[in-house]
């Protein structure tokens, strides 16, 4: 008895607070969870789970609410990816709605009289729009695996335009920033400003003000009572037609034929863990699965998180891997993409020879050296648990912040500049001094690269553990490889391995991006070893679901994004 006395007395000072062993937690819910860039469309998503919806409504009925909420990234106008893990069927699903090129797109379109690349017309024109495949991809997702109706799914999307939302903070600066860009669109500026009577000037939305938005409202309502049709065709469709007449390519034959393919899904395996992502023409699975590979037999809990070493063995692998999706990768329904090939543990053992372990290899001793294209910078990234254990990991884009700036006249809803992506002239340095390869040249019906990586994780039994991805261009697959290894090899809880500082790279520019967070003392290490390091901005938006063995979830709103927020379902 007083032995148990004195272990009792020894644990209570040993932590007379009862603190929590790391410094944030994530959110907890006895059911399933919604994650998103932004708070009210994530507790749309939440709403709809307490109605009796699953993964997929919920998923839908928030990424539909972010087109209202998140005009710079969430959208009708552009396209994206989305993964499902389906515990009923014990089966995983991918869906392809990345933005497709116009069937009267050539290599050329972006070339100017002098032979070089003409950025105005590559991003800030209605050339630089892709056939959007938000839509097409949204409602084949609920059509198929929702138990919800289209109408209640979209309910609260419509509510959100049609009644407004306060005004945020961040969307009120980001506003301001894009006068430059939205203000040079009559109807973008009609939207998301307040006209002044009879003068040029504008009064910006100020936090907490109403914003309506009675065009998107109507828009949406023809997509809940049409579906497909209420978008890619109709009177929507008539005017992206009309609009496309004063100097874009996308006409009603593009839209009418544009499909959201079901694919399958990028396997790997680390640490007796199955990881699922997307396949080409999506970037994302195949180059984390070939990090993942690259990495595994190091032993990078040992280093420790975040130390010199770590940072160097990662940054070794990222470059190999970037040199591959850089060179190999393209949409595989227009050519051969060796896919089985650069997911192989074999192919990997053959590259890791090539990281030293005390010395950085410079870009240029690599070969096939390709430039990473800069694509898809303004993306948001949602994961949604539901209460059966089903995962649904979702990522969505415009590409740049609000796309290229038009909104289709009488609908309320921007363009994506996703034309951008493709290699307006392969082997040319762009504006930013980007190459890109052949392979991702611009094609008729081709659909262009992306680095957008959404992913679920099974644990060792096969059942559903995690869910993330996240925006940020080039970034996003290393941002997704962070937060993964920060999860299963450094012990960090969710909410910890989100926080963490990330760092990037992607072989050239031959430098590592660092977010705040890593030490000096460790900064001169690194540098030592023969790597350039730059100060970054924050890297990424990596909202994340993990499941608890006994029911359950957690759920991490990255905090990079100040509206993010995770939703728990509530009775």
């Amino acid at each position: 008895m007083a032995l148990s006395a004195c272990l009792v007395c020894l644990a209570l000072l040993v932590n007379p607070l009862q603190e929590q062993g790391q410094r944030i937690q994530p959110v907890r819910s006895a059911a399933g969870m919604v994650v998103s860039q932004e708070r009210l469309a994530s507790g749309v998503g939440a709403a709809i789970l307490r109605r009796g919806g699953n993964a997929i409504d919920a998923a839908v009925a928030t990424a539909f609410a972010l087109a209202v909420t998140l005009p710079q990234a969430g959208n009708l106008g552009g396209g994206g990816f989305l993964l499902l893990w389906h515990q009923g069927q014990r089966k995983a699903y991918a869906l392809n709605f990345r933005e497709m090129a116009p069937r009267r797109a050539y290599a050329e379109m972006f070339l100017g009289v002098d032979g070089d690349v003409d950025r105005q017309k590559a991003t800030r024109s209605l050339l630089s729009s892709g056939v959007p495949g938000t839509v097409a991809g949204l409602l084949e997702a609920q059509q198929r695996f929702g138990v919800l109706s289209r109408a209640e799914v979209m309910a609260p999307a419509i509510a959100l335009a049609r009644g407004g939302f306060p005004v945020y903070p961040a969307l009120a600066a980001s506003l301001q920033q894009a006068l430059p860009l939205l203000g040079n669109d009559p109807a973008a500026k009609q939207i998301f400003y307040r006209l002044k009577p009879n003068i040029a000037a504008v009064a910006f939305y100020q936090p907490g003000d109403i914003f309506k938005q009675p065009q998107l409202a109507a828009t949406l309502a023809l997509i809940s009572q049409r579906g497909k049709a209420g978008f890619y065709r109709g009177e929507v469709a008539a005017k992206i037609n009309e609009l496309m007449k004063k100097g874009g390519l996308i006409d009603s034959f593009d839209l009418i034929n544009y499909k959201a393919p079901w694919v399958e899904p990028i396997k790997g395996e680390f640490k007796g863990l199955t990881v699922l992502s997307m396949p080409p023409p999506s970037s994302g699975g195949v180059t984390l699965v070939q990090l993942l590979n690259l990495l595994e037999p190091f032993d990078l809990a040992q280093m420790g998180l975040n130390s010199a070493a770590a940072i160097h063995t990662m940054v070794e692998a990222m470059n190999l891997a970037y040199r591959d999706r850089n060179s190999e990768l393209g949409d595989p329904d227009q050519m051969l993409i060796p896919t089985e090939r650069l997911i192989s543990k074999s192919y990997a053992d053959s590259l890791r020879p090539l990281i030293r372990i005390d010395r950085h290899t410079p870009s240029s001793e690599l070969k096939a050296l390709t430039i990473l294209q800069g694509n898809s910078t303004n993306t948001t990234h949602l994961s949604v648990a539901d209460r059966h254990g089903s995962l649904v990991a979702l990522t969505t884009t415009l590409n740049f912040a609000y796309g290229n700036g038009v909104v289709v006249p009488g609908t309320g809803f921007l363009l994506n500049n996703e034309m951008d992506d493709f290699s307006a002239k392969p082997g040319v340095a762009n504006a930013y001094g980007l190459v890109q390869g052949e392979r991702n040249a611009i094609a008729p019906y081709r659909r262009p690269l992306s680095s957008m990586a959404p992913t679920i994780v099974l644990n060792a039994a096969g059942n559903p553990w995690l869910a993330t991805g996240s925006p940020g261009g080039s970034r996003i697959i290393t941002t997704v490889l962070q937060v993964l290894l920060n999860r299963i090899l450094h012990g960090l809880n969710l909410a910890s391995a989100v926080l963490a500082s990330r760092v990037h790279s992607q072989l050239w520019p031959d430098q590592i991006l660092m977010e705040e967070g890593i030490s000096p003392d460790t900064q001169k290490i690194i540098e030592i070893m023969g790597h350039k390091l730059v100060l970054s901005a924050a890297m990424g938006s990596a909202n994340s679901i993990e499941l608890l063995p006994n029911g359950g979830s957690l759920g991490i709103a990255d905090p990079r994004r100040p509206e993010a927020a995770a939703a728990p379902e509530r009775p």
